[in-house]
């Protein structure tokens, strides 16, 4: 599991909102079980970061060229540099950073008929799982990472089949 899975809530019009709160904490529980499922050590943390579009959308076009906001960014800072030191036992170890639009967030979760819980634990866990290495440039690692997805989500009754 995780010792910590921050969190920040930079909202522009106010982070009043028990929606997003209650997202979040599903989120870090979904996040935890993944980090459980993939063997991780209690000292490795993510962040997780809750964002607007405009915020959003100058990360993406400052870090991945695309001149657009988008729902999801991962971060990694654990790109097997060789020059990095090993990490000794007990050490807190940062896997990344996870930036969510909660704009975006709620558009798509209106679009796709759920709540902005499900929207925003889905995003963690994708983001997540691009920061354990999972990527979906093409169908076969596209098939993979959704069904990891979908595991994790079952796991909370989040999972897709629950909102049809």
């Amino acid at each position: 599991g995780y010792a910590k899975m921050a969190d920040y809530y930079a909202i522009k019009n106010g982070g009043g909102n028990d929606d997003l709160h209650q997202s979040m904490k599903g989120a870090k529980k979904l996040a935890e079980l993944v980090a459980k499922l993939h063997d991780l050590d209690d000292m490795t943390e993510v962040d997780i970061t809750i964002v607007d579009d405009e915020e959003i959308h100058q990360l993406n076009r400052d870090y991945r060229n695309v001149d657009r906001p988008t729902d999801v960014l991962s971060f990694a800072l654990d790109e097997d540099d060789e020059d990095e030191p090993e990490l000794l036992e007990g050490q807190l170890h940062l896997l990344g950073d996870i930036i969510i639009s909660a704009e975006t967030a709620t558009r798509q979760a209106e679009e796709f008929g759920h709540g902005l819980e499900r929207e925003i634990v889905y995003l963690a866990v994708h983001g997540l799982l691009h920061l354990l290495g999972y990527d979906h440039m093409v169908e076969e690692d596209k098939v993979i990472m959704r069904a990891k997805e979908e595991e994790a989500l079952r796991a909370i009754n989040l999972a897709e089949e629950n909102f049809k």
